[in-house]
Formats: C-alpha cells, sequence, structure tokens
C-alpha cells in the first residue's frame, strides 16, 4: 500500500488506509504500508509495526525544488517494487501516489512488473472537489485533474469509498467489474469513552446539565450561514441548550466567519470550541452529547466523500442529525439510527435537533441502534473482503488465506 503523504496529519492513511491493511493482515495477509512523510518531516526513514503491518517512512530526498518531488516518486516506486508485490495499492490517484501509478503501469506494459494495479478513492479531487478547496497554482489543478481521470481509467481495479464516487467511475468508462465499492469503516478506538468522561468533560467546560449539542467538524462542508439560521431557531425551541464545537477548520476563515455568525446571532454566550482535539480523547467528547449535527451541503466534494467524522459518531452511539447528502444515506438509516433532513431546510433541521433533545426516549434508541448497525455493517474485518474482491482473490482463495499454515 502506497500513499501520498505521512500516517499522521492527513485522515485517507490513518483512517482508511491502515485500519484496512490491518483487517487485511488479520486475514492473513503480508502487508507493507509505505508512505512519504513530507508533512511529517521528523518520521523520515522511521519503520514500525502497527496491528501486524509493517509501516515504513520513505526517507526524504534532499529539498531540491523539483527534482525533490521526482526523487520521492521514484523512492516510493523502488521501496515497493523491490518487495515484490502481487498487488500495489495506491491510495489517491493524485500528486506522488498517481506518479507511482503511472510508472508502475508503464512497467507492466512492458512486462517489467506483473503486480496488480489497485487504485484508492475515498474524495473527488478534480473540478467541483479538492482542486476547489486546495489553495494550489492553476497548473497543479490541472495536473491533479489529468491525474485522477488517468487513475480511474489504467488501475486493474478501483476501491472507492462513495456511491459517488462509484457512480463517476462508471459515467467515464470504468467497466463495473473494475470498479469495487468500499467504504470506510468503524474504527474499534472510537467505540468506547474513558469512565466517567460525560461528566468530566461537561465539567470541565462548565456545560452542567444543559442539552448539549456537537458539533464535529472541518467547517468548509457547509454554509455557515444556513448552519447559524438553524441554531438560532434551535434557541427558540430548546432555550437552555449549549452549543460544543470540535474540530478546527480546513481554512482558518471558515471558522472565523462561522463564530463571526455565531455572535451576530446572539449564539457566543451558549457556544463552547474546543478546536482540535486528539483522536484517543474524541470518544470522551462524544460522550458529553446528546445530539450531534452533521451539516452538509449538497455539493460534489460533499457527495464523493467518505464521512469518517459520521460513522465516527454513529458507531459512538451519538443521536445523529444530518442532511441527506451522500455517504450519510449510506451510515445512517432515517428513523431507524438518526434523522436526515433535506439539504438546505433550515427549519426542519432545527425542528428534528429540538425533537431529539426533548426527547430522551427517542435519543436512546437511536443511540443503540446506531451502534448496532453501524459496527455489524461497517466492520473492517467485514469490509476487507471486498477489497480482497478487487485484489482478483476468488471467494476460495479467500478461505485459504485464512486456514492456519
Amino acid at each position: 500500500m502506497v500513499g501520498s503523504f505521512g500516517l499522521r496529519k492527513k485522515g485517507t492513511m490513518s483512517v482508511r488506509a491502515l485500519p484496512m491493511a490491518q483487517a487485511l493482515a488479520a486475514h492473513g495477509h503480508d502487508v507493507t504500508l509505505l508512505v512519504p512523510p513530507w508533512d511529517t518531516p521528523g518520521d523520515s526513514g522511521l519503520q514500525m509495526e502497527l496491528g501486524g503491518v509493517k509501516v515504513v517512512n520513505l526517507a526524504l530526498p534532499p529539498a531540491v525544488p523539483l527534482l525533490y518531488h521526482l526523487l520521492i516518486v521514484l523512492g516510493l516506486a523502488w521501496e515497493s517494487l523491490r518487495r515484490r508485490p502481487e498487488v500495489l495499492h495506491i491510495f489517491k490517484p493524485k500528486a506522488y501516489g498517481g506518479g507511482v501509478a503511472m510508472l508502475v503501469w508503464v512497467l507492466k506494459q512492458f512486462r517489467l512488473c506483473r503486480a496488480r494495479l489497485v487504485i484508492d478513492a475515498d474524495d473527488w479531487e478534480g473540478a467541483g472537489g479538492w482542486n476547489d478547496l486546495d489553495h494550489i497554482s492553476f497548473l497543479a489543478k490541472h495536473v491533479v485533474s489529468w491525474q485522477e481521470f488517468w487513475g480511474y481509467r489504467h488501475a486493474d481495479a478501483l476501491t472507492v469509498a462513495s456511491r459517488t464516487l462509484e457512480g463517476i467511475a462508471w459515467s467515464i468508462g470504468v467497466p463495473r467489474r473494475r470498479v469495487h465499492y468500499v467504504p470506510n469503516g468503524v474504527q474499534a478506538w472510537v467505540t468506547t469513552a474513558s469512565p466517567g468522561a460525560r461528566e468530566q468533560v461537561r465539567a470541565a467546560h462548565n456545560l452542567g446539565e444543559r442539552p448539549v449539542v456537537l458539533l464535529y467538524t472541518r467547517f468548509f462542508e457547509f454554509s455557515p450561514q444556513r448552519v447559524v439560521q438553524a441554531l438560532a431557531k434551535l434557541s427558540s425551541l430548546v432555550p437552555d441548550y449549549a452549543l460544543l464545537i470540535v474540530g478546527s477548520g480546513l481554512h482558518s476563515t471558515d471558522e472565523q466567519v462561522f463564530f463571526r455568525l455565531l455572535e451576530s446571532h446572539g449564539l457566543s454566550p451558549r457556544t463552547v470550541a474546543v478546536g482540535w482535539v486528539e483522536m484517543s480523547r474524541l470518544p470522551d467528547y462524544f460522550a458529553a452529547a446528546d445530539v450531534a449535527i452533521y451539516p452538509f451541503d449538497d455539493i460534489l466534494v460533499n457527495r464523493a466523500k467518505c464521512a469518517v467524522k459520521l460513522i465516527d459518531l454513529l458507531a459512538a452511539g451519538v443521536p445523529v442529525v444530518a442532511d441527506r447528502v451522500g455517504q450519510a444515506t449510506e451510515y445512517l438509516e432515517h428513523g431507524e439510527s438518526g434523522v436526515l433532513v433535506e439539504p438546505g431546510d433550515v427549519e426542519g433541521f432545527a425542528s428534528a435537533i429540538a425533537d431529539l433533545l426533548t426527547s430522551p426516549t427517542r435519543r436512546a434508541f437511536f443511540s443503540g441502534r446506531s451502534r448496532t448497525l453501524v459496527n455489524r455493517r461497517y466492520a473492517w474485518s467485514e469490509l476487507a473482503t471486498r477489497v480482497e474482491e478487487a485484489y482478483g482473490l476468488s471467494a476460495s482463495e479467500r478461505a485459504r488465506e485464512l486456514v492456519p499454515a
């Protein structure tokens, strides 16, 4: 498995590639996860084992302009191919991973490499996707879009994290047999809070016994005006609620705009913003909430996303009100494990939150159902069988992998 960045800062490698790799290792596969830690250069050259997976941080080359990027691609390709893999699974079709995919594809044409080339997509990267969010040059955006389409069309198989990405792949001519839907799974650590976490977090932030609405976010996923309007409406329905915000903005301006709007609507006094929280502490903050909201504008980048934050909330048993967009409709069953609201319906969003805050019985029902459903349907041990299908393993071959030698 090859990534385009390190393991610690960006979510794809830590919450998708690594748990997928660990589940495959548990199925009997020999898995190496190779990453270029340009975003965490202190990890350069570091090797470790995590849950049965060999994690190798590429030794970063000298920072010579342009040559640096080429040497990272060549280094990733060399470190991958010298291990003679049967499968080379590349996470994201762009940047360094995309470069490795292209190089390996060329080698395959000359029969110099026999590895099955699999590309994983967990976001739409081009126009309408992350190209519209990332602050990169026009030329870089063009290259990313080109790499994305090239990777989809030239991989032996695709693993995609959302139904939208699955549909995009089909629409550009990728044969259906090559496209494998593998949504993000439950991370085991998220399901268990520390003893007494609810009381401790509430005491630490002076939340008391008030109803608490949790917004776990990076702020770019929604229109701030719409969400603040819904929260203002909620204050007339449930006057004593508190808003707990966990997370920091992808861009600082997103966060600043949101907090200015909260202030202009008189919501600042009821708001507690704790910023970025260590993953190990997230379950404690989830436990402190009565209801979580997952606002999601109906735009391409959101429809294509794999909604890790949403499945984390559901797996932890937090009752959720979410917009009916993208993977929310896969992870959450309306009326069974949470509430879905039509995107843009400010009144409906506020009313749904109020209904849950004032109904402990309904909250308890959703909490139990969401835990049960997502932990059963989206366990990585089960999702790994879909990955094995992308690798070209038949059911009988997969069964033999599980038989001890």
